[in-house]
């Protein structure tokens, strides 16, 4: 029996401290797991790493992470996905220069865990340039696949004094063993999309990285831009307003043998006809009342590269003679000059009028349209190009988050499904405004998801009288409706009277209105109905 003195005293209770430190402890451990259980539901790899990656840092303590992926690891030049966690972009660049030496190097050819207090003093690495100019300390790299790794998840010094442990080990390899499947079933949808994407082999070709779609309209767009690039002759752009005709001028300079030099825009309706002439061909002093100095024009800032000429058809027919003979001579007089000017400069028009109309009036020069249409290319309305409208949104979403320093906004499922179903008049410039809108309204409410009310706001519930419809027409005006606005009011009240004749069953009144049964689901959504 032991004795009073050599009893020993009773364990200290916890602190509340130490309590709430194992508790949010335990917090951070069951997100960490139920994200790894959403890893497998997750159709965009992104904001899912960016949760996960974020989630092991708290875990870890570490103080930099990145996660990189590859469908081909031997593949060369910026991976297809990547994130990174408290990096400047410089910091990332240092990361990635040791893909192939170093650390990542070690985790990729030997597929297994690389764990070190101090990649300075461990001899394995301590002779690596990326190590002692980064002064790199305690890491942790683990290959995400196997036979060849496809990747890596990367851990990189800790916010607080200590060192990686065997359980931070351990939750590093869990993660990446769990980014494996979902890897590679990311990359096989990939090459099913890309296999599926007509746009793909002329994009090849061509600096088009921000034209976003993959419809066949979009494709044979590109596939007349990828024929007219390389060749040094005058383009015509046609269609409606808002459809891209600037960009593809842009795309068509950048993949042009001119790429190098000035890409210089000119809007014709955006300047009285009196200094039309000056801005476009330049003025010699007291060439007229404004030309106190020699004023240089559009066509010499252009010297070497490409003149986009935008509304084409409002240019008054004394510019036009002058651009003709530009045109055909390659020289120019500037206003006041005797001696012609010779110009090294190619030629881009756009319009959204009809110039054949316009020559028939006298409005427009024939022979200068003739000129101009060498090789025409006619953008198409958002209406020819219903495919490409969710990825549209998607991406002014992101360019609005990006643009105003918002949190990141998604798109709701109701939200896509009332962006395909909307008239879009105003085609990719009104869709880009009205998601930005939209992205603004949902961020200001702290949403994370956009909404149809958002992008809709004036919209009101679509409501059909007792006594049957009321005239959509006489409605529309009383109520001061656009036209857009009165149209989607038409569409959601004819398919919720289709509906109710038809007792709710969408297949029936979907063969009522002639409509495919999946599109009428999508309609149903994007206009909110509900049965009463």
């Amino acid at each position: 029996m032991s004795s009073l003195g050599n009893t020993p005293p009773p364990a200290a209770p916890p602190s509340a401290e130490n309590g709430h430190a194992t508790a949010s402890r335990a917090e951070q451990e069951r997100d960490f797991y139920r994200k790894l259980l959403d890893l497998g539901q997750a159709e965009e790899i992104k904001p899912f790493l960016a949760e996960a990656l974020a989630l092991i840092v708290k875990l870890t303590g570490a103080r930099m992470a990145y996660v990189e992926l590859r469908s081909d690891p031997d593949s060369q030049g910026d991976p297809p996905f990547w994130v990174a966690h408290g990096c400047q972009d410089d910091d990332v660049q240092k990361i990635r220069a040791a893909f192939s030496t170093g650390v990542m190097a070690e985790a990729i050819a030997t597929g297994r865990t690389i764990m070190t207090v101090s990649a300075l003093l461990d001899p394995r690495f301590s002779i690596n340039q990326s190590v002692q100019r980064n002064r790199i300390e305690a890491v942790i790299c683990a290959p995400v696949g196997v036979a060849p790794p496809v990747g890596v998840v990367y851990l990189q010094d800790r916010t607080e004094n200590g060192l990686f442990t065997e359980e931070d080990r351990s939750r590093v390899e869990i993660f990446a063993r769990h980014l494996t499947p979902f890897t590679e079933r990311l990359f096989l949808r990939r090459r099913t999309r890309d296999a599926a994407d007509p746009t793909l082999a002329f994009r090849q070709t061509l600096q088009a990285e921000g034209v976003i779609g993959r419809s066949g309209a979009l494709a044979r767009v590109l596939q007349q831009a990828a024929v007219a690039a390389p060749l040094d002759v005058t383009v015509l752009l046609t269609g409606p307003s808002g459809t891209g005709k600037t960009q593809l001028a842009r795309v068509l300079h950048a993949s042009s043998p001119r790429a190098r030099r000035p890409f210089v825009e000119l809007n014709c309706a955006a300047l009285p006809e009196s200094l039309l002439e000056s801005e476009l061909f330049g003025a010699l002093p007291g060439a007229h009342s404004t030309a106190s100095r020699k004023i240089e024009g559009k066509v010499a800032a252009a010297e070497g590269g490409t003149l986009f000429l935008d509304e084409i058809g409002e240019l008054k027919l004394s510019a036009q003679s002058k651009l003709l003979q530009l045109l055909q001579s390659k020289e120019y007089y500037p206003l006041g000059a005797t001696r012609p000017v010779r110009a090294d400069v190619r030629i881009i028009a756009a319009t959204n009028v009809d110039l054949k109309a316009a020559v028939s009036r006298k409005e427009f020069r024939e022979d200068l349209f003739y000129r101009l249409q060498v090789l025409p290319i006619r953008v198409p309305p958002l209406s020819e190009r219903r495919e490409d409208v969710a990825l549209l949104a998607e991406h002014f979403c992101a360019m609005a988050s990006s643009t105003h320093g918002l949190r990141s906004v998604r798109l709701g499922v109701d939200a896509l499904c009332a962006v395909e179903a909307a008239e879009w008049s105003g085609n990719a410039r009104e869709l880009a405004h009205a998601v930005e809108a939209a992205v603004i309204r949902a961020a200001s409410e702290g949403r994370g998801e956009l909404e149809r009310r958002h992008l809709f706001p004036s919209e009101p519930v679509p409501v059909v009288p007792e006594g049957g419809a009321a005239e959509p027409a006489k409605l529309a005006l009383a109520e001061g409706l656009s036209f857009q606005e009165a149209t989607r009011r038409f569409q959601a009240d004819l398919l919720r009277a289709a509906l109710a004749e038809c007792g709710w069953n969408v297949t029936d009144a979907a063969t009522r209105l002639d409509l495919a049964r999946s599109h009428a689901y999508k309609l149903v959504r994007a206009f909110g109905l509900t049965r009463r």
